[in-house]
């Protein structure tokens, strides 16, 4: 079984930032993938950011600029720098990893971004 647990969801301003966090838990030797996840209100789930165990990184093209992923694979543990947020940024957010082809969530975390 494997675990994830997301931090660092809130309310924030226009232009404001927030940094979300993932701790991964469970039986397993390493991450291949690890990311985040968004899904607005009555929109499909879609992919914000991820980054392999070997620090290769990948963004949506309406974040790029704004959001920085990392991870600390001794920990297991991805964080995602939200910068310069904006109302479009609001959404639930979930980490995701994946561990030799399987996939696995968080619960989820919100972000609304509001003035």
């Amino acid at each position: 079984q494997v675990q994830l647990v997301e931090s660092g969801g809130g309310l924030v301003q226009p232009g404001g930032s927030l940094r979300l966090s993932c701790a991964a838990s469970g039986s397993f030797f390493s991450i291949d993938v690890m990311g985040w996840y968004r899904q607005a209100p009555g929109k499909l789930r879609e992919p914000v950011a991820q980054i392999t165990s070997g620090g290769t990184t990948y963004y949506a093209d309406s974040v790029k600029g704004r959001f920085t992923i990392s991870r600390d694979n001794a920990k297991n543990t991805v964080l995602l720098q939200m910068n310069s947020l904006k109302p479009e940024d609001t959404a639930d957010y979930y980490c995701h990893a994946t561990i030799f082809l399987q996939n696995y969530w968080g619960q989820g975390t919100q972000v609304t971004v509001s003035s």
